[in-house]
């Protein structure tokens, strides 16, 4: 009975969604406040009824209730408590009723979060997230309801949550990634009410660009965490695929980056304005086409969630009307819209408008490598693979001139800038960027070749040049630190990361060394400065100039519901390397394999994810999103 409960809950649930969706936007029509002031309260109702049918599904999970199908096949008597929490989002179900969570919880923040907006413009921005709530929630009751019982015959014990996601990064990464994900339908939210309206004034890029950064932040750790996770978990020693999946995470990242660029150029300058729409549009577009691409079926990976076809189809019909409507309202309104301002071609609105366009170009790259073998596949042509080799060349081609821009961009000044008074900087930065690389990079590494040179300059560039900026504002009469503003901080606390990541990447992508070894107890092994030595199967000791360094315990653990083996890998991690070890299959006469990495400034690089994710904490903190401005309850056309 209690998880008809929940059926039944999500049924309200999308009752409220059918409200939401259809009395605020004929209010916002018709100039009726009274059906427009009804949005907050639908939003609300619909996130509670959501969070109960959540919620019963996390308890019959931790009461082990496994005449319902989904905790049968997720959960298990054996599942610390936290596990059994986690399972709940360990399938695909429950990953989508997660998903329905976070958008009506969104669509709820977003109705009281937004009270110094016009009527006008919020009860459009509601209806909107509340079709698209509407969507999910139809889904989850048609398609993939984890409320299905098992009965007369379900299992006593459960079939256990999959190994590999019986770890912290499973509770930690999914929640925040899906944050990332729905918070980008506020922005769309926000462009779309814009475009109903036909005002694409600086209002709606001011109230969008907060929320814009905030989804923006989840994803960000969302994807950095995911990198840590299987880096660590899977005991391959890898952090970045270029798996279907992962690519489907960083398109709508890619864009999102793009879209809050554009937004303070909206904002600032009154410029760009259709452009910054369209960006909205594309990046939520791109993570429905992500929910596609792991739920249709069509792939195969260990992320995807299902291989049934019909929800495919009901999830390609849903994004086909969102995606189909969005550019058609597009196409009939952006021609009107025109730039406030004017700027010179030398100017930092240029700057940023390059930056977009080869972020565009990047999660083109990523679109086209992700999806040609699919339809390849799907159209009976055989299979054809775009690896790991054909994205880092790709990338590596496009890092050049991204750097180069980014480094750039703090240095110039909107409308028009000094050519002379620039170049004497630019100089400046490029001479001591090129001393430095070449010093630290030939007096650390015998072997330096020209991708290692140019990452590792373009980071320093980008570091280096932001430093120049500090300066050259605290050496105006009256400045401080304090001063700044947010705004200042979050622009080269995340160029700082972006750098770390750069730096990271191109370190221990040139420098990693990996070592293959059969060892008995007792054997040691040597790999550049550090000598392993196998005390047994529980342990590895580590030297390095005959002196102890740390012991390494590397794991074969047996998870005995589903009889599995999993690795797991024994990391020392410090921030110039880490060692890690993975223990591989036990051999003839008692030797086993090992599997032993040196991985140089690898943390760099989720350093620079931390960092990133920050600068977006700083941007959602400044004053401006905070203040309250007076909204006049009449507005021209609307009765009470």
């Amino acid at each position: 009975m209690i998880a008809e409960l929940g059926y039944l809950s999500l049924t309200l649930a999308l009752a409220f969604a059918i409200l939401l969706s259809v009395y605020p936007m004929y209010g916002a029509v018709k100039g009726n406040l009274r059906l427009m002031q009804s949005a907050p309260s639908f939003a609300l109702a619909q996130f509670i009824f959501t969070a109960l049918s959540f919620g019963i599904l996390i308890y019959v999970t931790l009461i082990d209730d496994f005449t319902v199908a989904y905790v049968a096949s997720h959960s298990s008597t054996t599942l610390p408590w936290y596990y059994k929490v986690t399972s709940t989002w360990g399938g695909h179900e429950g990953a989508v009723l997660l998903w329905v969570l976070m958008q009506t919880g969104w669509t709820a923040i977003v109705a009281f979060a937004s009270k110094s907006l016009p009527w006008q413009l919020r009860a459009r921005v509601l209806s909107i997230l509340g079709f698209l709530g509407l969507g999910f929630i139809l889904y989850t009751l048609l398609m993939s309801s984890p409320f299905e019982r098992l009965l007369p015959y379900y299992p006593i014990e459960g079939h256990d949550l999959n190994p590999l996601l019986q770890d912290p990064g499973m509770i930690i990464h999914p929640p925040l990634l899906y944050m990332g994900y729905v918070g980008l339908s506020v922005s769309f939210a926000f462009a779309i009410a814009a475009l109903l309206m036909g005002k694409l004034d600086n209002t709606w890029a001011k109230w969008s660009r907060p929320w814009t950064m905030a989804a923006w932040l989840f994803l960000t750790l969302g994807i950095t965490i995911g990198s840590w996770w299987a880096y660590a978990e899977l005991g391959w020693g890898g952090w970045w695929f270029w798996d279907p999946v992962e690519n489907a995470s960083l398109m709508p990242w890619l864009v999102a980056t793009a879209l809050i660029h554009s937004l303070a150029v909206t904002e600032k300058r009154g410029v760009f304005k259709s452009w910054t729409v369209l960006l909205a549009i594309a990046a939520f577009s791109l993570t429905l086409l992500g929910t596609f691409i792991v739920r249709s079926g069509i792939i195969v990976s260990v992320h995807a969630f299902t291989t049934d076809p019909g929800r495919g189809s009901f999830i390609l019909s849903f994004l086909a009307i969102v995606v189909g409507g969005s550019l058609l309202l597009y196409g009939l309104r952006a021609g009107t819209v025109e730039s406030t301002s004017r700027y010179k071609l030398f100017s930092r609105e240029v700057a940023l408008w390059l930056n977009n366009l080869l972020l565009c170009v990047a999660t083109l790259i990523v679109l086209l490598g992700t999806l040609l073998p699919m339809v390849h596949k799907e159209l009976g042509m055989g299979t054809i693979s775009i690896g790991v080799p054909f994205f880092n060349q790709m990338f590596f081609y496009l890092l050049v001139p991204f750097s180069l821009l980014l480094g750039l961009g703090p240095m110039l000044r909107w409308k028009q800038n000094q050519y002379s008074h620039l170049m004497k900087k630019l100089v400046g930065a490029l001479v001591v960027t090129t001393v430095i690389t070449f010093a630290w990079l030939y007096s650390s590494y015998e072997n330096v070749s020209t991708t290692t040179l140019v990452g590792v300059f373009f980071a320093l560039w980008v570091c280096l040049t932001g430093a120049i900026d500090l300066l050259e504002k605290l050496s105006k009469e009256g400045a401080s630190i304090a001063k700044l503003g947010n705004s200042f901080w979050a622009m080269h606390t995340a160029h700082l990361g972006f750098a770390c990541v750069v730096l990271g990447v191109t370190l221990t992508s040139a420098y990693s060394v990996e070592k293959q070894v059969k060892v008995n107890p007792g054997e040691q092994v040597q790999l550049n400065d550090y000598s392993y030595r196998f005390e047994g199967v529980k342990v590895v000791t580590v030297f390095k100039d005959n002196q102890k360094v740390t012991e390494l315990y590397a794991e074969k653990r047996q998870y005995d519901v589903g009889m599995q083996v999993m690795t797991e890998a024994a990391i020392d991690a410090k921030l110039s390397r880490d060692l890690y070890l993975a223990l591989g299959e036990q051999l003839s006469n008692g030797a086993w394999a090992l599997r032993i990495y040196e991985k140089p400034f690898v943390r760099w690089m989720w350093l620079g994810g931390f960092l990133m994710a920050f600068a977006g904490l700083f941007m959602m903190l400044d004053k401006r999103y905070r203040r309250k401005t007076a909204v006049a309850a009449e507005v021209k056309g609307v009765t009470a």
